[in-house]
């Protein structure tokens, strides 16, 4: 890994995090399933949080305040690929949660190492708490797409089995 200090990494997970806040809103915008679209929109909001928690620990001046910052048109990103982009011209519910997976386990990967890094106890338990919250993400996109595409529902799994 390269040799980062706290503040860039610090950035970098703003950065990040703005990312997936801007994937999941471009998102949402384009569900046709409307329970798809709010876990999206949702998604997006948290995403927004998770920025805030390392924004707030981020000491360098070359950022706008944290609102400009969030609002600030997408300008891609780890999230937004030209792979993404070209999704978003014809969208697919079903192709626009698969790579949410993809990504929440990439990030929750990325977090953990990183939280691994650094030895101060508030960066290390930010970066933590945000693989948690990640892994969580994960959980709840993998129940929606399950949902979505006429899965049993892991709350339905017992049914199933005792039928």
């Amino acid at each position: 890994m390269e040799n980062l200090t706290v503040q860039d990494a610090i950035r970098r997970s703003i950065m990040t995090e703005k990312s997936a806040m801007d994937y999941y809103r471009l998102g949402a915008r384009h569900m046709k399933n409307d329970q798809a679209r709010k876990t999206f929109e949702l998604l997006a909001r948290e995403e927004r949080d998770h920025a805030k928690m390392f924004f707030d620990l981020y000491t360098g001046d070359d950022l706008p305040d944290f609102d400009t910052l969030m609002d600030q048109e997408p300008t891609g990103g780890d999230w937004l690929t030209d792979l993404e982009k070209e999704l978003f011209e014809n969208f697919d519910d079903r192709r626009a949660m698969e790579l949410a997976l993809e990504k929440e386990k990439s990030l929750a990967e990325h977090l953990k190492k990183m939280a691994d890094k650094f030895d101060d106890p508030e960066v290390k338990a930010v970066f933590m708490k945000n693989v948690e919250s990640t892994d969580g993400h994960y959980q709840l996109i993998e129940s929606e797409y399950a949902r979505l595409m006429g899965m049993v529902h892991e709350s339905d799994m017992d049914t199933f089995v005792r039928e």
